[in-house]
């Protein structure tokens, strides 16, 4: 009753439509990753001692060298917190789901409460804490510049030592800045967030979003320097952060885990 060629015909128009659902799937799922990765870390880097970081020594030292530290530190934790979760997938896709909405809710309820509980004008004391620490760097490359002549330490924006501009990527300055950040960022709520993330979303778009959170936030630090952490309200990001993770969590209840996303 069917022509041979009606026969080959009808079954390549079905792999057409999934190949072109697949495709859309993929897209939404990075997307998806790229929001949720972007907004969690901005509502967790901002007010955060790595934003003091970078706040703090633009104001000190060259604004380009600080932020290529302190930026390649980030980019270099997140990619790391990737594949942490990345690694998690290994276990089926039900488990960790709802483990990392569990983890969301977790870290939501604890960021309401810290929030509520915080004074107005609290961060003042982490902000210290930044500059305490910034200063004992500042004496140990005061003493390194004494033994190795001032050729060999940058100075600050200020100064009219004559060097060559690949130069500034490997000062002392650069790998402060590096290491600073890198410790501070080490364990902190925005890497387990990444990881939590990774572990659920799609890994790519999670390492784009997390990225260009943190080029976001560090940029914003090295620009504005001591007015921002001066005049941003940890209290309120806090309190908005946790209601983000809580949206998070919440989501769980109408997107199933094998959706895609």
């Amino acid at each position: 009753l069917f022509s041979p060629l009606q026969k080959a015909s009808s079954p390549v128009a079905p792999v057409h439509v999934v190949n072109e659902e697949s495709a859309d799937k993929t897209n939404l799922g990075f997307i998806h990753a790229f929001v949720a990765a972007i907004s969690v870390i901005i509502v967790s880097e901002l007010g955060d001692k790595t934003f003091f970081i970078a706040a703090i020594m633009a104001m000190r030292y060259n604004r380009l060298t600080v932020l290529a530290g302190a930026m390649l530190a980030l980019g270099l934790m997140t990619c790391l917190s990737v594949l942490f979760g990345y690694a998690t997938t290994v276990i089926p896709r039900v488990y960790t789901y709802y483990v990392s909405t569990a983890l969301f809710a977790i870290f939501g309820i604890r960021m309401l409460r810290e929030g509520l509980k915080m004074s107005p004008d609290e961060g003042q004391e982490e902000l210290e804490e930044v500059q305490a620490e910034i200063k004992k760097k500042d004496e140990e490359l005061q003493r390194t510049k004494l033994l190795n002549g001032p050729g060999d330490v940058e100075s600050g924006p200020g100064t009219t030592i004559p060097q060559k501009k690949w130069l500034h990527f490997i000062s002392p300055i650069f790998v402060q800045a590096f290491t600073l950040t890198f410790l501070a960022e080490w364990g902190d709520r925005s890497q387990l967030t990444t990881i939590v993330l990774a572990a659920r979303e799609d890994p790519y778009g999670v390492a784009v979003g997390g990225t260009v959170g943190h080029c976001l936030c560090t940029g914003l630090a090295v620009i504005g320097g001591r007015m921002i952490a001066q005049k941003i309200s940890v209290r309120t990001v806090t309190i908005i952060g946790g209601i983000v993770f809580l949206a998070f969590a919440f989501s769980a209840l109408f997107i199933s885990p094998d959706s895609g996303f």
